[in-house]
């Protein structure tokens, strides 16, 4: 009768103090291990170390610009925020991962890399981009709805990357939605050239060439696509700041030929009394806010709108 074979086990079931078979390669294996620990802890190269390092510069604050007029000027340091139906904030900014570091010649994020949005509403280098010109205009200048800017970010560790899109193809897209891919690149081209127009259609023709106000809704238009910014429903897998909506570039419509809220952007400044966000200080207190009469008084469930901010009035608790 054959001996039975005895399978022998894939996994180690003794310490390696233990010395049985191939101990003191086990031995030096253990010890080449630990070194290898020791040194990427030394240089800083643990993978916690790298996120640590990424949030501690890019989640660092940044102090928005205050306007003095209510307009917006070439080189103001604003934050996009965007506002939907149900009233809830998200503000656009830099999805960078660890991958996207580099350490020559010092820490910065390098390009391209993608962009989301996600409920933190506090100004930092993630979430604040510079009003930047295309044309020439001189820095300080008023901008105007549909004059053509950029948006880059604001400092060294981000390497002054430009917001960018361009036309879909099978190869390039966003991820969840398929549609038009916005991320951040090095490069400043007509890919990076927006324009801001009257969210409302029918005052579109009318409010062009006017100067723009901060702190209202507003359409970011790309100029190469005309397509416009936009948060999607969909959630971007594996981010290092918690749960984060896709952005792209497409254009949603209501049944009256208007951008959806979603199409809906704020650029924010900061406040001059020095607390925060004036859109949001301005939104806590209703009396701050002009709302728009009902079409029809005696139906309860059309909501009142503010006419510079356009949240909903049962935010405010009517």
């Amino acid at each position: 009768m054959a001996n039975k074979m005895t399978s022998v086990p894939e996994f180690k079931t003794y310490r390696t103090s233990v010395k049985i078979g191939n101990w003191r390669e086990e031995q030096y294996l253990e010890e080449h291990v630990k070194n290898k620990y020791l040194l990427k802890k030394e240089k800083g190269e643990l993978i916690a170390q790298r996120v640590d390092s990424l949030k501690n510069n890019i989640l660092s604050p940044v102090k928005l610009s205050v306007t003095t007029d209510g307009a917006l000027h070439f080189g103001d340091v604003v934050m996009l925020l965007n506002v939907d139906e149900l009233g809830q904030c998200l503000t656009l900014g830099i999805n960078a991962h660890i991958h996207h570091m580099t350490k020559i010649p010092s820490p910065a994020i390098k390009g391209p890399c993608g962009v989301s949005a996600g409920r933190s509403v506090q100004p930092c280098v993630r979430t604040a981009f510079i009003i930047t010109s295309v044309d020439g205009t001189p820095e300080g200048a008023t901008l105007h709805y549909e004059q053509s800017f950029a948006l880059k970010t604001t400092s060294d560790f981000t390497g002054s990357m430009y917001l960018t899109s361009d036309v879909k193809t099978f190869r390039k897209s966003a991820v969840r939605s398929r549609l038009q891919e916005v991320n951040l690149d090095n490069s400043e081209c007509f890919q990076s050239w927006w324009k801001l127009v009257h969210f409302d259609p029918q005052e579109r023709l009318e409010h062009e060439g006017l100067p723009v106000p901060a702190n209202v809704n507003v359409v970011v238009l790309h100029c190469k696509t005309n397509q416009a910014l936009a948060i999607t429903e969909h959630l971007v897998p594996g981010t290092t700041y918690g749960t984060e909506y896709e952005v792209t570039a497409q254009t949603f419509l209501d049944s009256h030929k208007a951008e959806k809220p979603s199409n809906h952007w704020i650029l924010c400044t900061g406040d001059p009394a020095g607390d925060g966000l004036l859109v949001l200080n301005r939104l806590t207190s209703e009396g701050n806010c002009i709302t728009l009469p009902r079409e029809n008084p005696d139906d309860a469930t059309e909501f009142l709108r503010c006419s510079v901010c356009n949240y909903r009035e049962d935010r405010f608790g009517s």
